[in-house]
């Protein structure tokens, strides 16, 4: 590894780093506490498109994780931001929850359902077959297909839920068309965030407890990586990448010291 540039800016993952399974990480909200009192800026990522950041905090507060709304940034965010990139004040038929929603309205886009220029797949807890059936055919009918990320699987108490990526495979193969992924592990997600902090890539770095997203992502975006082991990828599984972390840590309880 090259000597990177002190870390000045950070970006953590949320589920799995920072909470698991309802319940906050040990330590994390210590880190949390340290990294607000350093001024350095972060942003705390997750793919779920569920919840608006007002949501999430509300949520991390509860558990004593004192994050603040603007220092939360989701995939429902992101895939909002690319596409008023990507063309100012479209149309786009949605199905998602308030997160997608409310992130479309905010950057100017209207929802509908009558020639859209997107369809928009994010997370929901009740994916509904009607909704699904309309997004193929807008696609058959020439719609653009987003999707904010490509996790198969979500967690929940009773098992595995089929998430946006799960479903994104079904309208892909009725349709013959692929989705544009916006969250991890696109780098594109790690971009957004950086130039919502104005960050720069040398001086971030990316904390993490999944190799084939938080890791990848913040590897291709040229962050330093730090894969923690409270939640998905153990430190055996890691060593089966044909990539590597810039470093592996028990916990963020560990990096404590260090922001």
């Amino acid at each position: 590894m090259h000597d990177r540039k002190p870390v000045q800016s950070w970006l953590t993952d949320m589920d799995g780093v920072l909470v698991h399974e309802g319940q906050p990480v040990p330590g994390a909200p210590e880190f949390v506490k340290r990294l607000r009192a350093s001024g350095k800026p972060f942003l705390v990522l997750t793919n779920n498109s569920i919840y608006t950041p007002r949501d999430l905090q509300a949520r991390l507060a509860r558990m004593g994780l004192d994050v603040p709304e603007e220092a939360i940034w989701s995939s429902a965010l992101a895939t909002a931001q690319f596409l008023a990139d990507q063309r100012p004040g479209g149309t786009a038929y949605v199905i998602g929850e308030a997160g997608l929603t409310t992130a479309l309205h905010a950057v100017g886009y209207v929802l509908s359902d009558f020639a859209p220029d997107y369809v928009v797949l994010g997370e929901t807890r009740t994916y509904s077959f009607e909704a699904i059936t309309k997004a193929i055919r807008l696609i058959n009918d020439g719609a653009r297909f987003i999707c904010t990320n490509p996790d198969a699987t979500g967690p929940s108490v009773e098992g595995a839920l089929p998430a946006a990526g799960s479903v994104a495979a079904m309208i892909s193969k009725a349709t013959g068309v692929e989705p544009y992924f916006v969250g991890k592990p696109n780098p594109m997600m790690m971009r957004s965030a950086l130039n919502t902090i104005d960050a720069h890539s040398e001086s971030t770095a990316m904390i993490g407890d999944r190799m084939d997203t938080d890791i990848l992502c913040g590897l291709e975006a040229g962050l330093e990586t730090i894969l923690v082991l409270t939640g998905i990828s153990s430190r055996a599984e890691a060593e089966r990448y044909p990539f590597r972390p810039s470093r592996i840590v028990n916990s963020v309880a560990d990096l404590i010291d260090e922001v």
